[in-house]
């Protein structure tokens, strides 16, 4: 099991997500919107945003937008499901509609070409290349997101969000500040990660990796085993070889700004890298 703070991956992203992954100032907001929109509402009133919830939504540009996202998130027992009901854009005049398995934040994918099941080509749908969308899109893990460039006023698309159990989740995104998650692999020869994409304090407290002897063998004797990071992201990555089963559980919660200034002995600040 291992614990990644804040690295970046060394692939090259393609121009229109990085503008609008950088264009968000920040991390999207981690709070669900307040209401569940209805069938044909606008999507959002700007060009950047997050949804957490189901339905159907439409997008219609009243100028040209040029560089947007839309992240999409569940809990991390759920699968994301997109629909495309309908779509009007101009490819020959620039306009794009990309989906992306996972999400890009800041220049970083997540999950990390390490964890996600698919390689990077495959983790995208372009309909302007492959001049069409299938009638269901379904994501790896409990993320997916959007990219569209539209330069017309009029134009837009409309689109349904559902979501679907995950009975193994695998290469989670955090959407709440605190919360408890066991990561489970049975018998699968896979990598399965939890990222938390702000400053936190992890306490593991319990950790079954293999076995020994046709007993478990527990690695961790202690009850608990915390340590505090200030990175702006933390990735919990457990790796399975197949044989066995492994687990992990952990609790955490986001540091409050004091908690951030006050250095500790276990704290990992000093490894975090600075943006590139």
């Amino acid at each position: 099991m291992l614990l990644r703070q804040g690295c970046k991956e060394e692939e090259e992203e393609e121009e229109e997500e990085e503008a609008a992954a950088k264009s968000q100032h920040g991390s999207p907001p981690f709070t669900p919107p307040g209401r569940r929109l209805r069938r044909g509402e606008p999507l959002f009133p700007g060009c950047i945003d997050m949804l957490s919830i189901e339905g159907q939504f439409t997008f219609t540009a009243d100028q040209p937008q040029l560089h947007c996202a839309t992240f999409f998130i569940g809990d991390p027992q759920e699968l994301i499901t997109i629909d495309f009901d309908f779509i009007n854009i101009d490819c020959q005049a620039g306009d794009f509609l990309k989906v992306f398995d996972g999400w890009i934040l800041k220049g970083e994918k997540f999950p990390s070409s390490l964890d996600h099941p698919l390689p990077t080509s495959e983790r995208y749908i372009d309909f302007c290349e492959d001049g069409h969308i299938r009638n269901t899109i379904r994501s790896s893990q409990n993320v997916a997101m959007i990219f569209f460039r539209i330069h017309e006023p009029g134009n837009g698309f409309t689109l349904t969000v559902r979501k679907k159990p995950n009975l193994f989740p695998c290469n989670v995104i955090s959407q709440t500040p605190a919360g408890r998650f066991t990561m489970l692999i049975p018998h699968q020869h896979r990598n399965c990660s939890f990222s938390i994409i702000y400053p936190v304090m992890i306490k593991i407290s319990d950790l079954m990796l293999g076995h020994l002897n046709g007993l478990h063998l527990k690695l961790l004797r202690y009850p608990q085993a915390q340590m505090k990071i200030g990175c702006d992201n933390t990735v919990l990555r457990m790796v399975s070889s197949g044989k066995h089963i492994n687990r992990v559980t952990f609790e955490y919660h986001q540091l409050e700004q004091h908690e951030l200034e006050t250095r500790k002995e276990n704290s990992l600040e000093e490894f975090c890298l600075s943006s590139i």
